[in-house]
């Protein structure tokens, strides 16, 4: 009964989407700040959803099987990925041995899922999304696991969510650290990534291939997709605080750090251009998988 509880209320589904929409809230809000707007109420994000829920479902004519199945394996990713970091968090006993190695394998599925739906809309500009999708996980992931290997190097080999958690609470946060912060620096740049906020929103870019990857979706799967990524919404800067600054997560320090870096994510979105998809891959291959490395040395050598 417990563990139902958990994957379906608190922190599991119901939680995490409730949490994910309210940060979709707060991004809403920050940027029509930003912008000298008033922005919109709390409850938009549940409206839109709710809408959306709502509305005829369109498929296209030569769309494949995979068309209606994908979002809800995305989904089903972001929730489970989120739910494990919940549980790290607030059941630290119920958390089990290299959940964070799950957690990594979990994150990758929405994107792979977003590649697969729009692969099988049979939409030219849906194409168009789903390769820049592939480049863009391709250049990533590779960092993101570097910048995860420097906190289990710091750690001492530990790779359970909790673990790192506690090894915190003793010698305090790994982000105090010069290889703990430049992970958390490209831990950061590749949670953005995986968002798909700018400047790495080339998947969608609604200015150039009308929203590209999602351009055939409507009603319950386009839903499908919004609350996939609320879910990551929540899921991701809850990751980065348990990362590397999980000395204490009582609720009210969580939210706090939470905050702080969903505003940090907010302020990059909003101050920085869209980059094109080769100025992406040159930049993550580049400077981006250059600095995750020195970081990875810097912890092998107890920096």
């Amino acid at each position: 009964m417990k563990a139902l509880f958990n994957y379906f209320i608190f922190p599991g589904f119901l939680f995490s989407v409730c949490a994910g929409l309210l940060a979709g809230w707060v991004d809403r809000k920050v940027t029509a700040r930003i912008q000298w707007r008033v922005g919109p109420p709390w409850y938009q994000n549940f409206a839109d959803i709710f809408k959306l829920f709502a509305k005829e479902t369109i498929i296209p004519e030569r769309a494949q099987a995979t068309f209606l199945l994908s979002p809800l394996i995305g989904f089903l990713g972001a929730v489970l990925a989120a739910t494990i970091i919940g549980v790290s968090v607030f059941y630290p006993a119920s958390s089990f041995v290299a959940d964070l190695i799950v957690v990594i394998y979990l994150l990758m599925i929405p994107a792979v899922a977003l590649i697969l739906g729009a692969s099988s809309s049979a939409n030219p500009l849906a194409s168009v999304g789903a390769s820049r999708e592939m480049k863009l996980v391709l250049g990533y992931e590779l960092p993101f696991i570097l910048s995860i290997i420097t906190v289990i190097i710091k750690t001492g080999g530990v790779i359970r969510l909790s673990g790192i958690i506690n090894h915190q609470v003793s010698f305090g946060p790994l982000i105090y650290s010069f290889s703990g912060g430049i992970a958390f620096v490209v831990a950061l740049l590749c949670a953005q990534a995986k968002l798909g906020f700018v400047p790495f929103d080339v998947a969608e870019a609604e200015q150039e291939i009308m929203a590209g990857a999602l351009i055939e979706y409507s009603g319950f799967a386009l839903a499908l997709f919004k609350l996939t990524k609320a879910c990551l919404l929540y899921a991701l800067p809850v990751l980065l605080a348990v990362l590397f600054i999980g000395k204490d997560l009582s609720p009210l320090f969580l939210a706090f750090k939470f905050l702080l870096i969903l505003t940090l994510m907010i302020l990059i979105k909003n101050t920085n251009p869209r980059l094109r998809i080769d100025q992406v891959l040159r930049f993550f291959w580049g400077p981006v998988t250059i600095l995750a490395a020195l970081g990875t040395v810097l912890a092998l050598f107890g920096k």
